[in-house]
């Protein structure tokens, strides 16, 4: 079993329940996620107000993407510590994405609603496919998706690097078609990778992981979901800087 979710690992749920302890389930792992989501939700109001009553909101932004991103990496590495590692997760996120958010907003009004309507409809979507099994997570689909997630995670991070010398990787962050469209597939790539959690999530709870795996589970769900949203954002601001 494959995910390109750096928190869904092939040896994610090598876990059991010790006998006569409770284990994952779906529904727990539904719970958890949904308050992870309502953190982020909480989180990204406190910066948004912010950013509209002229607050440090650069400086929640920035520190939410930091300690966001060093939260992260305690949770993949100790994932008994989930419980908590990752409602932080989610507080971290929140702050980054409400700050984020409401400069978009400044930008282009209303573009935050879509996005989010976006986010949520794709979701849904990728879900109803999954359960009725027109979409399934076979080896080939795991390694496609897989391949193409990392080459996504190579060119973001040449970019990165390159960044620091004044040189672009060409139409990566263009606001023309090309851009746009490149922008677009990586949108299908990150939705994508929805489809792996989803089968990740179903191993565990048959594998009868350990309770607190439902916390893991539903952070790398989120990690995603941010990761898609992010990215739905970007494109939206791209088409919309183009009227």
């Amino acid at each position: 079993m494959r995910t390109s979710n750096p928190a869904l690992g092939d040896n994610t749920f090598n876990l059991h329940a010790a006998q006569g302890e409770e284990s994952m389930s779906i529904q727990g792992t539904v719970n958890k996620s949904a308050i992870l989501i309502a953190i982020i939700i909480f989180a990204g109001a406190l910066s948004w107000m912010q950013f509209v009553n002229g607050g440090p909101v650069m400086l929640l932004t920035i520190g939410g993407a930091i300690c966001g991103l060093i939260t992260a990496f305690i949770t993949i590495f100790k994932k008994e510590w989930s419980p908590v590692t990752a409602p932080l997760y989610a507080f971290f996120e929140g702050l980054l994405l409400g700050g984020i958010s409401a400069m978009m907003e400044s930008f282009y009004s209303g573009i935050v609603i879509q996005a989010v309507m976006l986010t949520v409809g794709t979701f849904v979507a990728l879900l109803a496919a999954y359960r009725s099994g027109l979409i399934k997570a076979t080896e080939n689909f795991k390694l496609g998706v897989v391949a193409a997630t990392g080459a996504v995670a190579l060119v973001y991070l040449a970019s990165f690097v390159l960044g620091m010398f004044h040189i672009e990787i060409p139409f990566l962050h263009s606001n023309g078609w090309i851009g746009i469209g490149i922008n677009l597939v990586i949108v299908v790539i990150a939705a994508l990778n929805l489809v792996l959690d989803f089968d990740f999530i179903e191993n565990g709870a048959e594998a009868k992981a350990p309770k607190y795996m439902e916390w893991y589970a539903a952070f790398g769900l989120v990690v995603t979901l941010v990761w898609l949203y992010l990215e739905i954002l970007k494109l939206l601001s791209r088409l919309n800087s183009r009227d």
